[in-house]
């Protein structure tokens, strides 16, 4: 008798059922100068690569965001 209860597990994973992380993703940013786009790494200097400017904007998140008013 091999009976199941309950939600099974992959041999290997952690058995949470998230998968591997997403890839990490450049920022975009605009620089405040020139308007040139930007994509910057973490841990890399904020500075323009057209003009050398070190104001940047970073780009609105496309996600929708909620807040609630109290």
């Amino acid at each position: 008798m091999n009976q199941q209860s309950g939600p099974s597990i992959n041999a290997g994973g952690s058995g949470m059922g998230f998968g591997a992380p997403p890839p990490k993703q450049d920022t975009e940013y605009l620089c405040a100068d020139c308007g040139a786009k930007n994509e910057i790494k973490s841990r890399e200097p904020i500075r323009c690569r057209e003009c050398g400017h070190r104001i940047m904007y970073k780009k609105r998140t496309k996600r929708m965001v909620q807040f609630e008013a109290r």
